[in-house]
């Protein structure tokens, strides 16, 4: 493999001192994802400590590490393994000429992540970088940084957040030249007086660009004019995207299906007719954000259609799995990732556009979401109109934040409240039947993407 960093390269970016020169082909701070040839980073935390780790990720095939305590193998020695880790971050950003892409939102950002990378790998291939799942806070978001080549023409990084000055700290790290914003929406909203301070939260990203900069903004967000005004000092181009009169890449005619969407957009003088692999009325608004970054990255936008019609397998966010039952295959959309009221919703409404095949029922496994502070009580009960509407016949509610809702829900449809995960794995197994459709989607720490990958082990290949 190509090396991505020298031992000595490491010690000049981290000021460390290097034991024996060495070539590291990745890096980590997991030692349970150390494969031979990567660099491991003994991280410390409040509770945890990865010197300790240090022999297994030997075991594993570590090339070389950063310690801050001698060990018997190659290593640089530095007095704070997670401040190294930052600068490290910060030589892979100024060794590289990449143009630099940073994503924030509410919800949907590691979709349009992965739909950015997708569509300007298509344009350069073996070119692009981006981080991996959602390493998007302060521990992920340099790790991304350490791990792009010094060839890569773009890189791609998601910044989340859950409390003020979170973005404003990892848009300095990443220091963009083309700055997305999703959306906005009462996601973390425990730690914020109201979604506007979200809405100021997610616009520190654009403190970050660089000169020349651009900033991508929703533009049927109700926080799009608060959005504008944080981006107007730091970038110069604004770009807005969405459905609404006035948008600069807008979607003027949308088909939505089942499984897919078929759009029509300007995209400037550009005009596009493209498919989204991805159903639902939100990833038309994902899909046009995408579109803006390509262009604003000097893509290609045909390029970028072909890739988000192929934009069909995203774990957790939206994937669909064809499982067995005793009584034939239904279909699992695993929304198990991540819970906020936009994007339950916006599942929801997915869910209510299935057509089922024969006399299948539309059924829904939802779990709590979190961190809504005092509001959670009346986030979880608005969920009861959207879960009517979409016609579901039996849910599954699991979590102790669910009680409002399935007051709400009493005497309108089948409804099963159990404490956890298990429970509802227990449940699901005697519910589904043959032509069923089942959306699971709850905050990831409820854990039903455990549920997912259960029934992921009944997988239907006919």
């Amino acid at each position: 493999m190509t090396a991505l960093w020298t031992g000595t390269a490491i010690a000049a970016a981290t000021g460390g001192v290097l034991s024996g020169d060495f070539v590291a082909t990745g890096v980590t701070f997991d030692s349970r994802e150390v494969g031979a040839g990567d660099l491991f980073i003994a991280m410390q935390g409040e509770a945890m400590d990865g010197h300790r780790f240090v022999p297994q990720a030997i075991a594993n095939g570590a090339a070389g590490l950063i310690v801050s305590r001698a060990v018997d193998a190659p290593h640089v020695l530095v007095p704070d393994p997670n401040a190294a880790l930052v600068a490290l971050a910060a030589a892979a950003r100024e060794r590289s000429s990449a143009l630099r892409i940073g994503v924030t939102g509410s919800v949907g950002k590691t979709g349009v992540k992965e739909a950015i990378r997708a569509s300007l790998e298509r344009f350069a291939p073996g070119a692009v970088h981006a981080s991996v799942k959602s390493y998007n806070n302060h521990t992920g978001v340099p790790l991304s940084l350490a791990r792009m080549p010094a060839d890569s023409r773009f890189g791609i990084f998601e910044m989340g957040m859950n409390h003020a000055g979170e973005i404003a700290a990892l848009t300095q790290q990443v220091r963009p030249a083309i700055a997305v914003i999703t959306w906005v929406a009462s996601a973390h909203i425990e730690n914020f007086a109201d979604e506007a301070g979200i809405a100021d939260a997610k616009g520190e990203i654009f403190a970050g660009l660089q000169p020349g900069g651009t900033a991508i903004i929703p533009f049927d967000n109700p926080h799009r004019d608060r959005l504008l005004g944080h981006a107007r000092p730091h970038a110069a181009k604004i770009v807005t995207f969405g459905t609404g009169d006035g948008a600069d890449v807008v979607a003027e005619q949308v088909a939505l299906h089942p499984d897919c969407s078929c759009v029509t957009a300007r995209v400037g003088n550009q005009r596009l007719t493209f498919k989204v692999g991805m159903a639902g009325r939100h990833w038309v608004g994902n899909a046009l954000a995408v579109l803006a970054a390509v262009d604003a990255a000097g893509g290609d936008l045909a390029l970028a259609g072909l890739a988000l019609a192929e934009l069909t397998d995203l774990p957790g966010r939206g994937q669909r799995l064809r499982v067995a039952t005793p009584t034939g295959p239904a279909v699992i959309i695993d929304e198990s990732y991540n819970a906020n009221p936009a994007s339950m919703a916006a599942s929801l409404a997915v869910l209510g556009e299935i057509v089922p095949a024969g006399q299948g029922r539309r059924l829904a496994m939802l779990g709590a979401m979190r961190e809504l502070g005092g509001l959670s009580e009346r986030f979880h009960a608005e969920l009861a109109p959207h879960i009517v509407a979409a016609g579901v016949s039996s849910i599954i509610l699991v979590g102790n934040e669910m009680k409002p809702l399935a007051a709400a829900l009493a005497r309108r449809l089948h409804v099963l409240h159990v404490a956890d995960a298990g429970a509802a794995q227990a449940e699901i197994g005697r519910l589904l039947t043959g032509d069923d459709v089942l959306l699971v989607k709850a905050s990831n720490s409820v854990r039903l993407g455990d549920v997912v990958a259960h029934l992921r082990g009944q997988e239907d290949l006919g």
